[in-house]
Formats: structure tokens, sequence, C-alpha cells
């Protein structure tokens, strides 16, 4: 009759400890993969939720129809967000054109474009900023379950040498290398599949980010347009008032 497997070979620690070196190896390397993957999870998820947060609360503010001089001057001088820190960098090109006088359409065009590159450097790098870790993701989300099935191969191979030292196939022989190899197997799924999830969901939410704020570029650049192209009314009896230099998103402004 065949004696019944010892109950400690579910015992995760007890698996690590009777494991084979290279096993053990593979193990803690998949576990430190996890703990890694995880960190970058739980600081992603908190900073995309913060990010989004911040960004509706700002969008409210400009579509509540005030000024956007008002607007940015509320989020102060040097803003640590991408879209007031897009909106004071198109103000402060904006002012230093008006500042020398009325512009031809030549200066405008060239403005147009200078704020188009200066916004589009912004977005550049905060996708780059929130883009930072996916990386890592993608490594331990692909790479992990490969590794655990050379831990797995790695076990079942010194199930096979067990095998031929005893010179009998009793599971009692071949069960605590079995179960070695599969814990392996185990640890390197547990790495990957959270990992492979907040990746393509991270991939979602900073693709969705990136695109708002290409949305709230346009529309800068379409208030400056939209300023630019308004005529000129004719000046009431002197002293004439000076133009205003206020910009807003409404279509109607």
């Amino acid at each position: 009759m065949t004696p019944p497997a010892d109950a400690s070979m579910l015992n995760p620690i007890e698996l690590f400890m009777t494991a084979d070196w290279v096993v053990k190896t593979v193990m803690v390397g998949l576990a430190a993969a996890s703990v890694w993957s995880w960190t970058i999870i739980i600081d992603k998820g908190v900073r995309f939720a913060r990010m989004n947060a911040r960004a509706t609360e700002f969008e409210k503010q400009v579509e509540s129809g005030r000024s956007l001089e008002d607007v940015a001057a509320q989020a102060g001088a040097h803003p640590v967000d991408p879209l007031p820190r897009m909106l004071v960098v198109t103000l402060q090109d904006w002012r230093e054109v008006r500042a020398r006088g009325a512009m031809t359409d030549t200066q405008g065009n060239m403005l147009i474009a200078r704020i188009d590159r200066g916004l589009d450097a912004i977005i550049a790098r905060e996708s780059q900023k929130i883009e930072n870790g996916l990386g890592v993701l993608s490594v331990v989300a692909t790479a992990s379950p490969f590794i655990g099935l050379f831990g797995t191969v790695w076990g079942i191979m010194n199930a096979f040498d067990a095998i031929a030292a005893a010179g009998n196939t009793n599971l009692t022989t071949v069960a605590p290398a079995i179960a070695e190899a599969l814990f392996a197997t185990a640890i390197g799924l547990a790495a990957a599949i959270p990992a492979y999830i907040a990746f393509n969901a991270f991939s979602v939410t900073a693709g969705k980010f990136t695109g708002r704020l290409e949305s709230f570029a346009d529309d800068l650049q379409s208030a400056i347009a939209r300023r630019l192209g308004a005529p000129s009314a004719p000046p009431p009896p002197p002293p004439p008032p000076p133009p205003s230099a206020d910009l807003n998103l409404r279509r109607g402004a």
C-alpha cells in the first residue's frame, strides 16, 4: 500500500524550504518581481486617480465662462499639473506678442505655430511621465510565466532523479519535487496576471489622458486664432478703450 503524501506539501513555506537552490532562486526572483509590479500598480492607480480628478476640476473652471486670465492667475505662475501649465505657457506667449503692438497675419501665424510647439513639448513630456513604469509591468507580465516554467522543468528533472535514485515510482518519492515545480509555476502566474491586467488598464488610461491634453491644446489654439481673426471694432470718441487681452474657450468669444 502506498503511504499518504505529507500534508506539508501544501504549505508554501515548506515547499520553498525543501526546494532545490535553482527553484528557490526562481521563486525569490518571481516574488521580487511581483512585489515590484504591485508597487507600481498601487502608485500608478493613486496617481492616475488624482491626476484625472485635478484635470476634471480644472476643466470645470475653464468651462465655467471665466476669463482664462483669471483661471491662469488662480493656477499660479508655475503650476504642477499639465493642463494649467499649458494655459500659463499659452498666455505668456500671447502677452509677449501683444506687448509689441498690432500684429500682422504673418506674425499671428508665427504666434500660433510657436504656441503649438510649446504645447506639443508639454504633451510629449507628460506622456512620457505618465507612461513611466508601464514597461516594468509589461516585462513582468510576459517574462514571469516563462521563468516559472523554467522552475517547473527543473523541478520535474529533480523528480526523475529521485525516481532513479529510489528505484520506484511511488508518489511519496516524486511528489515533493513535483509540488516544488508546480509551486514555481503558480508564483509565476501570480506575478504575471496582475501585471498584465494593470499594464493594459493603465495603457488605456494614459492614452485617454494624453487625448485630454491634446484636446485642450486644440481649444487653446482655437481661442488664440479666434481672437487674432476677430475684426477690430471702430473706436468711440477719444480716448478709445484698449482691446481686451482676455481669452476664453467659449465659441462665442
